[in-house]
């Protein structure tokens, strides 16, 4: 006795590779995408490490301020021991 194979129409089943294909691409670019997205986080850690390092640097030799990022000048800022805390009484 011969069995009989069960089979979906050849148009059917050329939808259902393609579909397939489809995602398999999708989901490779997503990985590639994710594995750059880790390295541009780790570029990002790098260049807030170096930042906070030129900070310090220039802190040490101008205190604290405020720079322009134009033109280079800068505003001292008043650090909390030196400003004058004032209270303001809202009206009765």
């Amino acid at each position: 006795m011969s069995e009989q194979l069960n089979k979906i129409e050849e148009k059917e089943l050329s939808k259902v590779v393609e579909q397939q294909n489809q995602l398999n691409d999708v989901l490779t670019k997503v990985g590639i995408l994710e594995t750059q997205k880790h390295s541009l986080l780790h570029q990002v850690a790098s260049l807030n490490k170096d930042i906070e390092e030129t900070k310090k640097d220039l802190e040490g030799k101008y205190g604290q301020v405020n720079i322009n990022l134009k033109d280079g000048t800068y505003t001292k800022l008043e650090s909390e021991d030196d400003a004058e805390l004032s209270v303001v009484k809202g009206e009765d």
